[in-house]
């Protein structure tokens, strides 16, 4: 058990917890004292690996598979939340998959499944936890966006356009929760060094890290220091902000 847990900060709910930024984001905020809900979609293994690190630093965690983009699914975890936690103060909305291709070779499908579990997803989340939170007069949320929401990229025109309809949803969120006590605000990843990145070959590496100023991948935990920081109260007075965690690429 961690020694820096001494007391109880809150209750979190982290969307996409199974792995990479989502589990760093749930680890990060259990070591700050928060008791962690982990939502995942389908590896039901992962999640638990989450919940057990959160565990380990003496809070208490557990899992609950729900798909965001699925309002039934969303309001049943938002139960679970509250029925062992009793309130949320902390949401991440971090769920999120690609289906990358080629503007004229994208299908309308792939383009409307990415903006369904992206934004879709957080936009249900954030009404359905913004409820209690606006009971509470209190409360954090934190949409993980991306850098290509901010400046596009080839080939993902339906996961840029998502994580751009991010950073829209944070600033109303902003707007419409502010008077409550209520902060939302955005991280916008860069390259991030998880899963995916680990099995691109060395050449698309090479290529990547020319597009960094500071040449080298973020690491998960990177993102998650900054989720920390937008939940805590040290940062009480901000909101509707867009936090670039990318190297420099935003520059």
């Amino acid at each position: 058990m961690s020694e820096t847990t001494e007391k109880i900060t809150g209750a979190a709910i982290v969307t996409g917890a199974g792995r990479g930024i989502g589990r760093a984001i749930a680890v990060e905020l259990a070591r700050h004292g928060y008791h962690i809900l982990v939502d995942y979609a389908g590896n039901a293994s992962a999640a638990e690996e989450t919940v057990a690190l959160c565990q380990a630093e003496g809070v208490d965690a557990f899992a609950v598979q729900a798909d965001v983009s699925d309002e039934d699914a969303v309001k049943g975890l938002v139960k679970s939340a509250l029925e062992r936690f009793g309130r949320i103060d902390v949401l991440i909305n971090n769920a999120g998959i690609t289906r990358d291709n080629l503007m004229l070779r994208m299908s309308a499908e792939d383009f409307d499944l990415v903006i369904e579990k992206n934004l879709r997803g957080a936009f249900l989340m954030t009404k359905y936890v913004g409820k209690e939170m606006l009971h509470q007069r209190s409360g954090r949320i934190v949409n993980i966006s991306s850098v290509v929401g901010v400046h596009g990229n080839a080939g993902q025109a339906n996961y840029a356009a998502s994580k751009a309809g991010l950073i829209g949803l944070t600033k109303t969120t902003a707007l419409e929760y502010a008077s409550r006590g209520i902060t939302a605000n955005a991280i916008a990843p860069g390259f991030i060094d998880t899963d995916m990145t680990k099995v691109l070959p060395e050449k698309v590496k090479e290529a990547m890290l020319q597009q960094i100023p500071l040449r080298q991948f973020g690491r998960p935990e990177d993102v998650a220091k900054a989720a920390a920081f937008l939940a805590s109260d040290d940062a009480r007075y901000i909101t509707g902000q867009v936090l670039g965690v990318d190297g420099g690429m935003g520059c």
